[in-house]
C-alpha cells in the first residue's frame, strides 16, 4: 500500500499506544506481585511468630511442671521458682498467642480451648503444691500418680500442634496463592513481550513501508524540481521578455502619442489666435454693418469657439501629463536599482525638511520615531516611496483638526515594516485596493494629481523585495506600511543588461 503521512502517523500512535499500554499493564502486574510478595513475607514472619510464642507456652509449662516436681521429690523450696515464673508468664504469652493466630487470620475457639487445659494443667500442679506444703506429702504424690497431669500436658500438646498445623495449612494456602500469581504474572509477561514484540515488528514495517514510500515519492520530486526549474527559467525568460516588450511598448505608444498631441496643441494655439482676429472681424462688422452679424456668429465667436478651445485645452493638458507620467514609469521601471548602505533617520530628517513650509502652512506636525534601521538598498527608489506618502500624508490632511503625522520602523515577519501613520482624511475601506491602482484615486478629487504616485510605490516596493499595505477608515485617519527586506534582491540579469530607451524629439 502507499502510506500517506496522516496514515503512518495514526498507524504508529496506534501501536505506540498498544505497546504502552502493555507496558502499564505489566507494570501493574508486577507491582501486584511485589505486593503480594510482601504479603507472603509477612505472613512467613508471622507464622514464626506464633511457633515461637507457641513454643514459649509450652516451655513455660514445662518449666511449671518440672519445679512443681522437684519440690515434691526434695522438698526445697528453690526448686519452685521456674514454677512462680511460669505462672506469672503464661497468661501474657498466651494473650500474645493469642492475638497473634487471630492477626493472621486464625480462630478464637482454639486459642479459648488451650488456655482452659493451661489453666487445668496448672490448678492440678497447684493443688498437689498445697497439699505437700500442708504436710500431706502422700496425697499430693498421689495426685501426681493419677494421670491426669499427663493427659492435660498431652492435651496441651496436641493443641499446641493443632495451632501449629492450621498456621501452617495457611501458609501453604499462601504459598500456593503467591505462586499461582507468580506463574500468572510469568505467563502475562510471555504474552506481554510477544505482544510488545508483534508491536515492535509493526511499527519498524509500517516505518519501513513508509520510509521506502517516502524516497520514492523525494525522488519523483527531485525529478519534478529539475523539469520544474527548467520550466519555471523557460517561464520567467518568456515574462521579462514580455514585461520587456511592454514596457518599451508603454514607452513607445506614450512616445509616440506626444507628437500628434503637441500638433493638436499648436493647431489649438493657432485656433485661439485666429480667434481673436475673427472677433476682432465681427466687432468691425456690428459697428459698420450691424444686420449682417446675426446672433448666432456672436455667440459662436464669443462664446462656443472659446468654450470649445478652452475644453481641448485642458484635455491636452491632462493627456499630455498622462503621457509624461507613462514614460516616466516606463522609465524608473527600466532604471537598475542599486543597493548601498541606506541610514532611515537622516533620510527622513532630510524629507522632514523638505516638507517643512507645507507642515507649516497647514499647522501640522510630523514627528520621526526612533530608532530606525540602515537597509542594503537602493537610496532613489526608497527616497521616492518615501518622499510620496509624506507628501500624500500632508497633502489629505483633515482642516478641521490639527495634523499629525508620526512615522514609526518595526519588524514583522523577518522585515523592516515603516509605518507612515496620519490622522487625515482616511480612505473608505472599498477603495483600498483602488488607491494602488494606475490613473485611480479615491474621495473628492480637489488634490492635484494623476492617480500614480502609489501605483508608482508599489511597484517599486516589490521591486525592492517587499510590499506596501494600507489600513485606514475614512474620517479617522490611514497608516501606509512599507515592508523591507534587510537587503535588496539580486536583480535582474536581463533587466540589468536591457537597452535603454531615450527620450526622442516629439
Amino acid at each position: 500500500m502507499t502510506w500517506t503521512q496522516a496514515a503512518f502517523g495514526r498507524i504508529t500512535l496506534g501501536l505506540t499506544a498498544l505497546g504502552l499500554v502493555i507496558l502499564l499493564a505489566l507494570g501493574v502486574g508486577l507491582v501486584w506481585l511485589v505486593q503480594e510478595t510482601r504479603s507472603y513475607a509477612s505472613a512467613v514472619v508471622a507464622t514464626q511468630q506464633i511457633r515461637v510464642t507457641a513454643g514459649e507456652v509450652l516451655s513455660s509449662l514445662q518449666d511449671a511442671e518440672t519445679g512443681q516436681r522437684g519440690f515434691l521429690l526434695t522438698d526445697d523450696p528453690s526448686y519452685l521458682a521456674p514454677y512462680i515464673a511460669a505462672r506469672a508468664q503464661l497468661p501474657q504469652e498466651l494473650d500474645r498467642l493469642a492475638a497473634q493466630v487471630t492477626a493472621d487470620g486464625g480462630q478464637l475457639p482454639p486459642q479459648i480451648e488451650l488456655r482452659g487445659t493451661i489453666e487445668a494443667k496448672l490448678a492440678e500442679l497447684q493443688q498437689s503444691l498445697e497439699l505437700a506444703e500442708a504436710g500431706d506429702r502422700e496425697a499430693a504424690l498421689a495426685v501426681v500418680r493419677g494421670g491426669r497431669g499427663q493427659i492435660l500436658m498431652d492435651q496441651v500438646r496436641n493443641q499446641i500442634a493443632g495451632v501449629e498445623q492450621r498456621t501452617a495449612i495457611r501458609q501453604q494456602q499462601r504459598s500456593a496463592n503467591l505462586e499461582g500469581a507468580g506463574q500468572l504474572l510469568m505467563y502475562g509477561a510471555i504474552l506481554g513481550l510477544l505482544l510488545i514484540a508483534l508491536v515492535s515488528f509493526g511499527t519498524l514495517r509500517a516505518a519501513r513501508s513508509y520510509t521506502r514510500d517516502l524516497e520514492a515519492a523525494q525522488a519523483a520530486l527531485q525529478r519534478a524540481n529539475s523539469s520544474l526549474e527548467q520550466r519555471v527559467a523557460t517561464r520567467t525568460g518568456s515574462l521579462m521578455a514580455a514585461n520587456e516588450e511592454i514596457q518599451r511598448f508603454a514607452y513607445i505608444v506614450s512616445h509616440d502619442l506626444r507628437a500628434p498631441l503637441v500638433n493638436v496643441m499648436g493647431f489649438t494655439q493657432e485656433l485661439e489666435t485666429a480667434i481673436v482676429a475673427v472677433r476682432g472681424l465681427m466687432e468691425r462688422a456690428e459697428a459698420e454693418a450691424p444686420a449682417l452679424v446675426t446672433q448666432d456668429v456672436r455667440e459662436a465667436v464669443r462664446e462656443d469657439i472659446p468654450e470649445a478651445i478652452g475644453f481641448i485645452r485642458s484635455s491636452t493638458n491632462r493627456m499630455d501629463r498622462l503621457i509624461g507620467a507613462i514614460l516616466a514609469l516606463s522609465r524608473e521601471g527600466r532604471r537598475r536599482l542599486v543597493a548601498e548602505p541606506v541610514p532611515l533617520q537622516p533620510l527622513l530628517e532630510g524629507l522632514s525638511n523638505s516638507l517643512q513650509h507645507q507642515l507649516d502652512a497647514a499647522g501640522a506636525e510630523l514627528r520621526l520615531q526612533p530608532p530606525f534601521p540602515t537597509l542594503q538598498t537602493d537610496r532613489l527608489a526608497l527616497e521616492q516611496i518615501l518622499g510620496n506618502l509624506l507628501d500624500n500624508a500632508v497633502k489629505y490632511l483633515d482642516p478641521a483638526r490639527p495634523g499629525r503625522i508620526m512615522v514609526r520602523a518595526r519588524r514583522e515577519s523577518g522585515l523592516h515594516a515603516l509605518d507612515v501613520v496620519d490622522n487625515g482624511r482616511g480612505i473608505a475601506e472599498r477603495d483600498h485596493a483602488r488607491v494602488f491602482e494606475l490613473f485611480r484615486r479615491s474621495g473628492p478629487q480637489d488634490k492635484p494629481g494623476e492617480g500614480i504616485g502609489l501605483a508608482h510605490v508599489r511597484a517599486l516596493a516589490r521591486r525592492m523585495g517587499g510590499d506596501i499595505r494600507l489600513a485606514s477608515r475614512l474620517g479617522e485617519g490611514s497608516v501606509f506600511t512599507l515592508l523591507l527586506p534587510d537587503a535588496l534582491p539580486a536583480p535582474d540579469t536581463d533587466m540589468a543588461n536591457a537597452p535603454q530607451l531615450e527620450d526622442q524629439p516629439a
